[in-house]
């Protein structure tokens, strides 16, 4: 086998990254204070308020996350800025070299690159995102993390964890480790009973949502109700019912951190200075921007599996003073009705396209029927640019375009829209 084809295959396990890692020095045991977070939904957007807060603070930051939306870059922040092209290549180079032939995949590849990076630059807070899973991802080499979260816990990625919703918690929640605080949001019964079963076999004290602490909102503030305390804030700047429960997470871990130097100020200011791209984005200027009437907003958004698609039609339910139409496109390991049923009346119309360079994606014909069985008016376009073509010429009221249903997609349509 190949180098691509070696880094292109996903294959659950820690021996391999655990043999780089040793060869490497075991740079994951030289880090500064690290907050582990896993989950299905929320757990890039959680990180991004983590950060955003700390980096208000005057905190140094170093951020791991994936996947990456327009440069490979983005995977890997070093105190507040992307890792450099040059850096980049000369820690692959070095990896790379130590690695040699043996096996390996990409995930964990780019895993020991940030982590090699985040021991020799130094910092205050690291932030790691779990990948896919939890138990045997490759970022679960972190033996004593400073506190775990967990963000709600749903199904997806079943080719990998299964369909089984108490199996897929289990495999979340075994980044916890003996004795370090996890911080968990409101679950499904049977994962929030999966979740207690495994922080008390492992001693692991459990802060939850609606029990250990609370979010609520009156006007334009919200309210955390911490173990530590009440702390209030502007509502967060990324919009959406979804974030505000992401929101009290990260305010909560953080709260579990105890670092002094992070003030209910700079709470307040890292919610409205948070940036996350991709989620429930307005996008105003790009040649889509350029091919809409001034009375049409365009709007972005990578959310991919049913929990995100009830997500969505929550945050759109707002829309109503405008007809709101769908441009969707996922790839072919998703669940495509599970993702669009919610969002069904909530929306005029839908067009289906294609991922352009994507060998995943679904066939904008398939995805059209999927969505037409769902009950949606649904028709093909050959791209993004031809479903706002036909969209514009469709109507002449003010109108809401969403392109949605994959973070490839929105990649591609961020590459021209930064």
């Amino acid at each position: 086998m190949d180098l691509v084809q070696r880094l292109k295959v996903i294959d659950l396990s820690l021996e391999r990254i655990e043999r780089l890692l040793g060869e490497l020095g075991n740079p994951q045991d030289s880090l500064p204070p690290v907050i582990h977070i896993a989950g299905t939904n929320g757990k890039g957007s959680t990180l991004a308020f983590i950060r955003a807060i700390a980096e208000v603070a005057g905190l140094r930051v170093h951020v791991y996350t994936s996947p990456h939306l327009v440069t490979f870059n983005e995977r890997i922040r070093l105190c507040g800025k992307p890792i450099s092209d040059a850096a980049l290549l000369a820690l692959n180079d070095e990896v790379e070299a130590i690695n040699g032939t043996a096996p390996i995949t990409f995930f964990e590849i780019t895993t020991a690159i940030a982590l090699l990076a985040f021991s020799r630059e130094p910092a205050d807070l690291v932030l790691l995102e779990t990948g896919l899973g939890g138990r045997l991802d490759a970022t679960n080499v972190i033996t004593r993390p400073a506190v775990t979260a967990l963000s709600p816990i749903s199904q997806d990625h079943a080719g990998f964890l299964g369909d089984d919703l108490a199996g897929i918690a289990v495999e979340k929640a075994a980044i916890m480790k003996s004795g370090i605080a996890c911080v968990t949001t409101k679950q499904d019964k049977v994962v929030l009973d999966v979740i207690r079963r495994f922080a008390a076999s492992v001693d692991a004290p459990l802060i939850v949502e609606d029990k250990d602490w609370w979010i609520a909102i009156k006007g334009d503030q919200l309210t955390v109700m911490t173990p530590e305390g009440e702390i209030k804030t502007p509502l967060p700047a990324l919009p959406g019912p979804h974030q505000l429960q992401n929101a009290g997470l990260a305010i909560v871990t953080l709260a579990t951190l105890g670092d002094a130097r992070i003030t209910r100020e700079a709470v307040a200011e890292g919610m409205t200075s948070v940036d996350w791209p991709a989620r429930m984005q307005q996008l105003t200027s790009g040649p889509l921007i350029d091919q809409l009437p001034n009375n049409c907003e365009l709007w972005l958004d990578g959310g991919h599996n049913p929990a995100a698609g009830e997500a969505l039609a929550a945050t759109v339910r707002s829309f109503d003073d405008k007809p709101l139409y769908l441009i969707t496109g996922l790839i072919n390991s998703k669940d495509p009705s599970g993702f669009l049923a919610p969002l069904k009346n909530q929306t005029s119309a839908l067009w289906a396209v294609e991922i352009a360079d994507e060998e995943a994606s679904l066939n904008a014909k398939e995805l059209t029927a999927t969505a037409q069985d769902v009950g949606f008016n649904a028709v093909a376009a050959s791209s993004i640019s031809d479903a706002i073509s036909q969209i514009v010429a469709k109507t002449n009221s003010p109108a809401r375009i969403l392109i949605c249903g994959s973070l490839y997609l929105a990649g591609k349509v961020l590459k021209d829209h930064r």
